[in-house]
């Protein structure tokens, strides 16, 4: 009967219904007791089972990311336009679980958020885990409810089953134990840009005043997620080091010292930090993503406190931050107080204050005019979160409050009407979930200093491990503004925009799988290149197609329809006409064995293809990712053809980069691109990588425009990493 008690659970859980009685709960129990008389063979098993996932620590561990989650990156990308994402700490997280997997036997339902599994499937294995028990290993998730093979998959390399529960928390140990980490890292395109090219003897101050590099060093010290510190300095292309403007070497510092259950303090942060709240109207500064395939990922879910460590120079908090919890009740504090970006606008006339017109989040000071910007704007924030939590229900109460030296004071334009203004502002709101069954329901009602107010609520269902379905309703009033926000909104920050989403995954085979969602949403006031309400509508459907470990392919088509401002010639006023845009992709990945994977993408795309001007955009690449395990080396090929008519019909594509990094360039016109990364182990506690990629534009002689315009038709980087851990 040992023996068999494995499958023995499983079989009994897989009869579990939705609806489990007083009666289930004993009987269950009392199973649990008669199966867990013996260890050694689970030890054995478990061993065995986690023998070939363990042995490959012999170097830095990477785990790739999933196809979903470049996707939902790309999309991310898109609707921020930013090339490179500088926030790494949700990878810089999940290194962490692989060197040191999550324990399923003691985790909680807040540490089991990060690995961004929906909140039934969180609370169905808690349920789980309190009728039979401790897990006997990984194979067992099997027989968790609303738990599929894709799931698990998913979370394997970061999840462990362990019968010890024990964990050094005495500040001596902490101290003593963890990893120290250096990380020193190199960038540079090649071919020199007009804003190096500029005589600075002239009197134009638009010129690059530094070198071409772009340089990040980090430090980090790190045990288990309990105790963290280190610090980042970082210059960007352009900006100066140990001279002019940058007398102290980078232009960027940042230090943060972050300590875990320590007692009643749940959360320590002295330095930077971010904070999140809620659904991400109030505040939320750590690394969240929008529509994707994967539907059941529209809830945000985080700590309130998180270290930061990254290389961005605008989200996040400097000062002091702590998390108290007893029982059911936990309290968060922070305060913060810091220099920001901004354009400063003196004021002559002796009428008016001094004022900014807009924050800068670029964290570029290459030019005089750049470097002026900085550190203009003081920042004060203070702010909270009180929450209990009873089982399966979740309250919460949120508020922060800003303070500027000088106030900001937006350009009167029409679409600014509703903007900041002022010295002073802030939000506040209530957050909720509960989970009933299958069922999890969650939500924020948030308003602002001035009365606004904004409505984020969702829904996910689970009608069993093949069906799953999400809902979100979103209200949010032009006049409601916010800092350091990522809610689940068509628009980058969550302000004037109502919309109706809702998503569905079907499971009919083991192999195959069903992914589509529905968003309709509109704009109730004017926007940046929009001069009048307008409304939209987004759908995706996705088929995914997984015989075996070796292959997975996937067709998506998505059709998107937003209106902007239409400006021929023979008009005087600008009307607003809707611009269609569809997009059809097919993706092929195969792992000809365990050391290589071939990859090949192939997309289009129609842009207004009913309009006048109707424009057409193709992409395709081919990857090669060679890994052999318990090898020294790994590396990775990309070749890629693009053609679009112009940046209307432009595609984003996800690139696999040095560890720690990661890039979606934004593909136009005619050309190719081409990458080589390479990683080596110098030992066991040296790593380097080294990248380099290079894009050739058809029928141009130049690339890029203003001060980055390059004068030929190729632009090339070149980057190199090293990585020192004892």
């Amino acid at each position: 009967m040992e023996s068999s008690s494995l499958p023995v659970r499983m079989a009994l859980a897989g009869r579990m219904s939705l609806t489990f009685t007083a009666y289930q709960y004993s009987a269950m129990f009392k199973i649990k007791h008669i199966l867990s008389i013996m260890h050694l063979k689970k030890c054995v098993a478990f061993l065995i089972f986690n023998f070939s996932f363990l042995i490959s620590f012999a170097q830095v561990p990477e785990a790739p990311p999933t196809s979903t989650t470049e996707q939902q990156i790309e999309n991310l990308t898109e609707n921020t336009e930013d090339a490179e994402i500088e926030d790494d700490s949700y990878i810089l997280q999940m290194q962490e679980y692989l060197r040191h997997p999550m324990n399923l036997n003691v985790v909680g339902a807040s540490e089991l958020k990060e690995l961004h599994i929906s909140p039934v499937q969180i609370q169905s294995l808690i349920n789980y885990r309190s009728v039979f028990g401790k897990f006997i290993n990984l194979y067992e998730l099997q027989a968790v409810p609303f738990w599929d093979v894709d799931v698990i998959q998913k979370i394997r390399p970061y999840v462990t089953v362990s019968a010890s529960s024990s964990m050094a928390n005495s500040i001596g140990s902490r101290l003593k134990n963890g990893r120290h980490t250096i990380m020193a890292r190199v960038t540079q395109v090649v071919e020199k840009s007009r804003g190096y090219l500029v005589d600075p003897n002239t009197s134009s101050n638009s010129y690059y005043q530094g070198s071409p590099q772009r340089l990040l060093l980090r430090y980090r010290y790190n045990y288990k997620n309990l105790l963290q510190y280190g610090f980042v300095g970082e210059k960007d292309a352009g900006e100066q080091f140990f001279k002019g403007s940058q007398k102290n070497g980078f232009d960027f510092y940042s230090a943060h010292f972050f300590a875990r259950n320590l007692g009643i303090v749940k959360a320590l942060a002295i330095g930077d930090y971010t904070v999140n709240m809620g659904q991400g109207l109030t505040q939320w500064q750590s690394l969240a993503f929008k529509k994707s395939p994967d539907v059941s990922n529209i809830k945000r879910q985080a700590a309130v406190l998180r270290p930061y460590n990254s290389a961005g120079e605008y989200n996040f908090h400097r000062g002091v931050g702590i998390t108290l919890g007893k029982n059911k009740w936990q309290a968060t504090l922070f305060g913060s107080y810091k220099k920001i970006d901004a354009n400063f606008v003196g004021d002559t006339s002796q009428t008016f204050e001094d004022f900014v017109s807009s924050l800068q989040i670029s964290g570029y000071h290459r030019t005089k005019n750049e470097a002026t910007d900085k550190n203009i704007q003081t920042q004060m924030a203070v702010g909270g979160n009180f929450s209990y939590q009873h089982k399966r229900l979740h309250l919460g109460i949120n508020g922060i409050q800003y303070q500027f030296e000088l106030p900001l004071t937006k350009q009167n334009d029409p679409y600014n009407y509703y903007a900041l203004s002022g010295k002073s502002f802030g939000n506040y709101s209530f957050d909720y979930n509960y989970t009933y069954k299958n069922v999890h329901v969650f939500g924020e009602a948030a308003t602002t200093q001035a009365g606004y107010k904004a409505f984020v609520n969702g829904l996910l269902i689970s009608t069993s491990s093949l069906v799953d379905m999400s809902v979100v309703y979103r209200n949010i009033s032009p006049g409601y503004q916010s800092l350091y926000t990522s809610a689940f909104t068509e628009n980058t920050f969550p302000t004037n925009e109502k919309g109706f989403y809702t998503g569905i995954t079907v499971k009919p085979t083991t192999a195959w799988r069903i992914d589509a969602y529905a968003d309709f949403y509109e704009f109730p006031w004017l926007k940046y290149r929009v001069d009048a309400p307008t409304r939209g509508s987004d759908y995706l459907i996705q088929a995914t197609y997984k015989p075996n470990k070796q292959v997975e392919m996937y067709s998506r088509y998505r059709t998107e329809s937003k209106s902007i401002n239409y400006n021929p010639e023979e008009f005087i006023l600008s009307p607003v006409v809707p611009k269609p845009r569809q997009n059809w992709r097919n993706q092929v990945s195969y792992k000809v064995n365990p050391s290589l994977t071939l990859r090949n993408r192939t997309e289009l795309v129609w842009f207004d293809r009913k309009g006048d001007q109707p424009e057409e955009g193709f992409l395709t690449y081919f990857d090669c990712i060679i890994k052999p395990m318990l090898k020294k080396y790994s590396g990775s090929v990309r070749v890629l053809y693009f053609e679009t008519d112009s940046y209307n019909s432009r595609l984003y594509t996800f690139e696999n980069d040095v560890l720690y990094s990661f890039s979606i360039p934004v593909f136009y016109d005619k050309g190719y691109r081409y990458y080589i990364n390479l990683n080596y182990d110098v030992s066991k506690k040296l790593s380097v990588w080294a990248r380099w990629a290079q894009t050739i534009y058809k029928d141009r002689y130049t690339v890029g425009s203003g001060l980055d315009e390059i004068n030929n038709n190729r632009k090339s980087e070149f980057k190199f990493q090293a990585i020192y851990q004892f």
